[in-house]
């Protein structure tokens, strides 16, 4: 009796510790990765490292970031990865393509996860996604696309190759869609060199910090903003949603302007404790208002527009959660899947 006693006594002893561990008890002296699903220099790639330079600070135990670049298949690399691979723990970050929650809605084949269970951490910005081309091209307006075929550079089915495919398929453009770019900063040496005349998509938040010069100088010519409204400043491009022809496919066109909502975003694996959930989401919030940070974020020229996790959960939530109808239209749209498919 006194031997089982003392076992249980010791049993619950040794337990103690683990179940009593702390968010700042977990996380001290240890380093987490913030996997990129793009290559250096996008747009998501500034996002992630600025944001990863300051959060540690701000997370309870004050861990190390360390950005990694996984790139491949538009991000899914990295998001397959993070979903399946990566430990269920809270020591991974990740960014990858907003546009994953509409591929999930639309039944895209290739999307193998379930994007309502990643822990969405927060989004450090969203603005309207861009479509544009070169200087040098003819084509310099919707009504030009219309008329005249254009090459334009996609890093995998995401929001780079869908906007112009689903402008083809309902405006009538002829944007002819070049794939497989590891990130924004290789289709932008493309365009320079000739090889595209455009991108399929950028967020203009990025073009703002990124290639400030581009703008200045009118290197790109800005055919259509993607987002559910105006950029205050883009007034005079046109709205995605504002050309469609019909109801049907205003909706359509509704759908595919969501992920700009998503913006940059920061998220982490499946099955995170509840606590360290709360601790890694309280310190993005936290990050998003450090003077060190938004004095960072100002000289990189990064506009800062936070959306924090939980209002992202129900926003990747909502896209996916579409009414049928609309889905399968776009889906049909994008040739995805079979509209008689259940």
């Amino acid at each position: 009796m006194k031997v089982a006693t003392f076992a249980v006594v010791a049993a619950s002893t040794l337990a103690t510790p683990a179940l009593a561990q702390t968010p700042a008890d977990f996380y001290k002296g240890k380093s987490l990765d913030m996997v990129i699903g793009f290559s250096v220099g996008g747009g998501y790639d500034v996002y992630a490292r600025t944001v990863a330079r300051f959060m540690g600070d701000n997370i309870p135990g004050k861990p190390r970031i360390v950005p990694k670049n996984m790139t491949g298949a538009g991000s899914r690399v990295a998001a397959n990865y993070v979903y399946n691979v990566a430990p269920k723990d809270g020591t991974i970050l990740a960014t990858a393509d907003q546009s994953m929650p509409l591929e999930q809605a639309v039944g895209d084949a290739g999307i193998t996860i379930d994007t309502r269970k990643f822990t969405w951490v927060g989004t450090p910005i969203y603005e309207n996604n861009t479509l544009v081309t070169w200087h040098t091209s003819p084509v310099k307006t919707i009504e030009d696309a219309k008329r005249i075929e254009v090459a334009v550079g996609a890093t995998g089915f995401n929001t780079s190759s869908q906007y112009p495919q689903v402008m083809n398929s309902l405006l009538g453009t002829k944007f002819k869609v070049i794939m497989g770019y590891p990130g924004g900063n290789e289709i932008n040496l493309a365009m320079e060199n000739g090889e595209v005349a455009g991108r399929g998509s950028n967020n203009w938040t990025s073009w703002k910090s990124t290639k400030p010069e581009w703008i200045a100088n009118k290197k790109i010519n800005i055919i259509v903003q993607i987002g559910l409204t105006k950029a205050a400043d883009l007034p005079d491009v046109p709205l995605l949603m504002d050309l469609a022809k019909n109801d049907d496919d205003r909706a359509a066109l509704k759908l595919v302007s969501a992920p700009p909502s998503v913006g940059r975003p920061i998220f982490s694996t499946p099955g995170v404790p509840a606590d360290r959930v709360d601790a890694l989401r309280t310190a993005f919030d936290a990050t998003m208002k450090d003077p060190a940070f938004l004095e960072e974020a100002k000289k990189m020229g990064l506009d800062i527009n936070p959306i924090n996790g939980a209002e992202l959960q129900k926003i990747v939530s909502d896209i996916i959660d579409t009414p049928k109808p609309i889905r399968d239209r776009l889906a049909s749209i994008l040739a995805l899947i079979d509209r008689d498919k259940k």
